[in-house]
């Protein structure tokens, strides 16, 4: 039988770009550059993402290691990807407002064969929601209230 969590955050945006996201106990800063309006008081929508993505990798790593008692030292990541300002900015609808393409690049601190890092990342893969949100079609319903 499932066991559903659910997950929410409470947000509000300020004046300009600035938005203060409240998550449990939490309070982030979205926010803009200086140079696309904003005052950089936090980092962007697309930095939040890719450091869930990060945070999702590594959480769901140290969990998969534990289980399989992997002496996990620890794992650098990089994430990075390419999308079409020009279509962000309404200003052309030549391609999707989304990344092109996602790269995830790591190096796993972990006394393990390259065969062994595959099939140790190919778990995380297939355990890592957020992963999974951005790999499968999600609905995403929004209302207005």
């Amino acid at each position: 039988m499932a066991r559903m969590k659910t997950v929410s955050v409470e947000a509000k945006l300020d004046e300009k770009f600035k938005i203060d996201v409240k998550a449990g106990a939490h309070v982030m800063v979205v926010d803009q550059p200086r140079a696309g309006g904003g005052a950089d008081a936090g980092p962007t929508p697309l930095e939040y993402f890719f450091a869930s993505l990060a945070g999702c990798i590594g959480t769901v790593a140290r969990i998969v290691a534990n289980q399989k008692r992997i002496p996990l030292r620890g794992i650098d990541m990089k994430i990075e990807g390419d999308f079409d300002v020009e279509t962000l900015l309404g200003k052309s609808k030549e391609n999707r407002a989304g990344f092109a393409g996602i790269k995830v690049i790591l190096n796993i601190d972990a006394d393990l064969s390259k065969a062994e890092k595959e099939s140790f990342i190919h778990e995380i893969e297939s355990r890592c929601p957020v992963s999974d949100n951005i790999a499968c079609s999600t609905p995403v319903a929004i209302e207005i209230v």
